[in-house]
């Protein structure tokens, strides 16, 4: 078949991307999506727009006024999302995400993400992504210029260089030494020697994510998660973050959600979709982040076998917004950030078992 140009060829493609990725749950949902409308309309008149950041107070206004910024221009959702996702990538001194994230086994930083557009279910995702500072960036052109969602490792890497993307060593000083302090503590039967003052706490391997969550002024809804994923982690791990319906769920119709944690168990459970079904069925955002937090203790046979934390962020068509978390504590409860007309607000959620 020959095009008459690219930009028909454009179009073609952006046509059968839309009919694979939405027509096979289009039907199952008709019947939900009315009754929402119904509950949307009787609620509490919209706030709009708004975007949220997984972060708190410390990252609040970093992250969310280059996204902010887009919107008052009159720019597109997506690129708000990016804008803001793009921040901490970008942030040699974050260890979460992007450059200078926290490296896995071998010292090899390998960055996942992924990208959903609400209007159309769209979505692209990124996972085991090595060189590439912005991996929420190249997670989007998987949405947007191929009619696959997930590209891995290698794959992923040979795509974002096929578009422009500088290679370049993500490991930082920082984060090497970080990575090579945990090393050196990992047993005491190998030949590495520990750290000069001895403390080191294995127990406590850090996690970072973040996720971007936005509602326009048209009412339409879109979203990115981007992550290091687990430090340490064993080379090729995949988290929840790069997976749709766990790490990042956007339906234009009911709201949008992501996590932040322990990926598997958000994994376990397809958490953000979960989150997402729960406000469809009348649930708030915090309540519908509280069901997931519950649910994810319960399957592990409670409270007392909980040594791990899950926090959940999530807004609705009407701009509520809120998150919970499993953990936590009375001085230090879960945040997320939102920032609207009305400025930049901390929400403060809850959470189900007090942290040691």
């Amino acid at each position: 078949m020959i095009f008459e140009s690219v930009a028909s060829y454009n179009r073609g493609m952006t046509d059968r991307r839309h009919f694979i990725k939405t027509a096979a749950g289009l039907g199952a949902s008709l019947s939900l999506f009315t009754n929402l409308k119904v509950r949307a309309q009787e609620g509490p008149a919209p706030r709009r727009p708004l975007i949220l950041c997984s972060r708190g107070e410390e990252w609040a206004e970093k992250v969310l006024r280059p996204g902010w910024n887009v919107f008052e221009k009159g720019g597109d959702i997506l690129d708000a999302v990016e804008e803001s996702a793009r921040v901490t990538e970008l942030d040699p001194e974050d260890q979460s995400v992007g450059y200078g994230g926290l490296p896995n086994e071998e010292g090899v930083v390998q960055l996942d993400a992924c990208f959903m557009d609400g209007r159309t279910h769209n979505c692209g995702s990124v996972a085991a992504l090595e060189m590439i500072k912005t991996p929420s960036s190249v997670a989007r052109l998987v949405m947007e210029r191929t009619d696959h969602i997930h590209l891995v490792g290698e794959g992923a890497r040979k795509f974002a260089r096929a578009h422009g993307f500088k290679e370049e060593n993500l490991l930082t000083d920082k984060s090497r030494k970080m990575w090579l302090r945990w090393k050196e503590n990992l047993s005491d039967k190998d030949d590495w020697f520990p750290p000069k003052d001895g403390n080191y706490d294995l127990e406590k391997r850090p996690t970072g994510t973040i996720n971007i969550l936005a509602l326009d002024s048209k009412g339409d809804l879109a979203g990115c998660t981007t992550t290091s994923g687990l430090f340490g982690k064993l080379p090729g791990r995949i988290g929840d973050s790069p997976i749709i319906g766990a790490g990042l769920y956007v339906d234009n119709e009911v709201g949008a959600a992501g996590a932040t944690g322990r990926g598997e168990e958000i994994l376990r459970t397809c958490g953000s979709f979960f989150v997402v079904e729960q406000m469809r069925a009348g649930k708030s955002p915090r309540e519908a982040c509280e069901a997931l937090c519950h649910r994810i203790v319960k399957i592990n046979g409670g409270p007392e076998k909980v040594n791990f934390t899950d926090k959940i962020v999530a807004i609705n068509k009407n701009g509520e917004a809120g998150c919970f978390a499993i953990q936590g504590r009375k001085d230090k409860p879960p945040k997320a950030a939102v920032i609207s007309e009305a400025g930049i607000q901390i929400i403060e959620g809850g959470y189900l078992i007090e942290a040691g």
